[in-house]
């Protein structure tokens, strides 16, 4: 660990790898010292399928942001997505021998270790295990059963599943850059994390974080996540059917879904003309904006369409699970013109396009502030949170107040101290890491 505490996140995505470094300033606030960006070649709908490319793309993310800070980097916060992970609920309870004792975290580490051994399909392994409400005795809607009295103890679970598979090649690749894994996230939760504000959280919202290859939703309601899905098309479908509608190349299909590119048709006159150079000694091609914001509209039509299926198989529709405070839309597919009007169109939903500068220090770069950085900023937080859980361990008498809702701390330092009294909360992703690590050291 880092004496002077900076905290590297790394944004393994379908477009783009970003690494960004970053340490707490004096009032809470991230401060981002340095980010590195490369083209992502080995990846495709958020899952490894070129080793060596995505290395490769890893190493020189990875120059650039120590170039740019001037630090050294040798642990990542990595984040995990991609078509493979998909979501559950489950209950589940435990019978305690003895209720005349209050419940404790021993109870809910039993219970959380049950739900672990819930039977998945072969090749997928649970990521996250976050519990919903409790009940004691029958008594519902408890949020925090520590101090209670009870026989039976018994919660709602969010599990959040994902293939091993995946997620060992993502060490795999970490580790062959030269670096350490510090920890795991949930990428829909460490974007959330940078762009919710905890009314939000606490009022109910939809995080929808439209990246290149998938689109990855969040939900929240009274400050905790609810589900969480990936559907697999991105802005690179967008930009494969402009390229087939249009018959251009790739690149310059790509520019002009940035430069001219609405998702409201009816925007565009059909007057409005681009004209694209022709490939070596071709004509030129003529292309009308009106043709053009009717294929990008065709396809984030269809992609907000099974969004919203997720947000309807949640229960939105029903009144103790509606959403006031609606959509909040991230991630570089965000940025496209009257998104957000197409949004509240079909969902009838309150909309917002989140930028991801709600914890981070006031004199940020513009650049690092674009909704393109939301899941590197969140995985920068979640290192950085992961640093003061440490310190917590390392000074209990020193306690600080930790308000986001990811419960990750670092398990490797439990082992060496002497054991506490109060048994610190695990979370999975710890566990998830650790057998990472211990797979990846004994394949070598």
């Amino acid at each position: 660990m880092n004496e002077n505490k900076i905290s590297v996140g790394l944004d393994i995505g379908t477009t783009k790898i970003v690494a960004m470094s970053g340490v707490k300033n004096e009032y809470g606030k991230t401060q981002i010292l340095g980010q590195g960006k490369s083209i992502s070649l080995g990846v495709h709908r958020g899952v490894v399928n070129n080793i060596t490319q995505t290395i490769q793309s890893i190493q020189q993310a990875i120059q650039e942001a120590e170039q740019s800070s001037g630090e050294k980097i040798t642990s990542v916060t990595v984040g995990i997505a991609g078509q493979h992970i998909r979501s559950l609920q489950h209950s589940d309870y435990i019978t305690r021998s003895n209720s005349e004792l209050v419940i404790d975290e021993a109870d809910i580490e039993r219970l959380i270790n049950q739900v672990h051994k819930l039977v998945m399909l072969p090749g997928e392994e649970i990521i996250h295990v976050l519990p919903q409400e409790f009940k004691v005795d029958g008594q519902g809607e408890i949020k925090e059963p520590v101090g209670m009295y009870g026989g039976r103890l018994e919660a709602n679970f969010h599990v959040v599943v994902g293939q091993v598979s995946s997620i060992r090649n993502i060490g795999r690749c970490i580790k062959s850059a030269g670096l350490d894994l510090e920890g795991i996230t949930l990428e829909p939760l460490a974007s959330a994390n940078a762009v919710l504000s905890s009314e939000e959280k606490e009022a109910g919202v939809a995080l929808i974080d439209i990246g290149g290859g998938t689109t990855d939703l969040a939900i929240f309601r009274d400050g905790i996540i609810r589900h969480t899905a990936v559907v697999p098309f991105g802005g690179n479908v967008i930009t494969e059917d402009i390229k087939e509608g249009c018959s251009i190349i790739e690149k310059q299909a790509e520019l002009l879904k940035i430069k001219f590119g609405s998702a409201w048709p009816g925007e565009n006159k059909d007057n409005e003309i681009v004209s694209i150079p022709g490939l070596r000694g071709r004509d030129p091609k003529e292309i009308t904006l009106k043709n053009l914001s009717k294929i990008i509209h065709a396809r984030v039509v269809e992609i907000i369409e099974q969004v919203y299926v997720e947000i309807k198989n949640y229960g939105h529709e029903e009144q103790k699970k509606k959403l006031i405070a609606g959509i909040v839309l991230t991630g570089g597919g965000s940025q496209l013109k009257h998104l957000k009007q197409l949004v509240e169109y079909i969902t009838g939903m309150d909309t917002r396009v989140g930028y991801p500068n709600e914890h981070l220090a006031g004199d940020s770069d513009k650049e690092i502030t674009s909704p393109l950085f939301a899941t590197s900023v969140g995985l920068v937080m979640d290192g950085l949170q992961r640093i003061d859980k440490q310190n917590q361990e390392d000074n209990p008498e020193q306690t600080s107040i930790d308000n986001t809702d990811l419960d990750i701390e670092n398990k490797e330092d439990e082992i060496k101290k002497p054991p506490k009294p109060k048994i610190p909360k695990k979370s999975f992703l710890d566990d998830l890491t650790d057998r990472l690590k211990d797979f990846l050291d004994n394949a070598e």
